[in-house]
């Protein structure tokens, strides 16, 4: 499938269905310890994970996020996916004090990764469901 070189713009329905949609996103955020993400890490879309040990890494509160996502209305998502590239140890995705909902396995075990779809459920309310 060949990239497209021409237009600059995105056509919905007959248009362009055999051309790949292509974005730019920012630096991949690399952590190596306990660490509460922060709005900049959920533009990037995809953290690494590295360590020595197992840790977690903790979501702001809901509030934090309506305040980080200003346009996100009931119902806006996005995706955060975390790869994991030690061996043996375990990286949990904690919810911020409040307003933020787990949904589904937690955990991303070694050289592995997950993904999660954050979802706004109401004002600061978030879920974010393992996909």
């Amino acid at each position: 499938m060949a990239l497209p070189n021409v237009g600059g713009g995105y056509q919905i329905a007959d248009g362009n269905v055999n051309e790949v949609t292509i974005t730019t996103r920012p630096q991949v955020t690399v952590i190596t310890a306990a660490y509460t993400l922060t709005a900049a890490d959920f533009a990037a879309g995809i953290i690494s994970a590295t360590s020595s040990g197992s840790y977690a890494l903790t979501t702001p509160t809901g509030v934090q996020m309506d305040a980080a996502f200003t346009n996100a209305k009931v119902g806006s998502s996005f995706d955060l996916s975390l790869t994991h590239s030690s061996a043996t140890n375990v990286i949990t995705l904690t919810a911020g004090a409040s307003g933020v909902t787990i949904v589904g396995l937690a955990t991303v075990t070694g050289i592995t990764s997950g993904t999660w779809t954050f979802r706004k459920t109401g004002v600061g309310t978030w879920s974010a469901y393992r996909i």
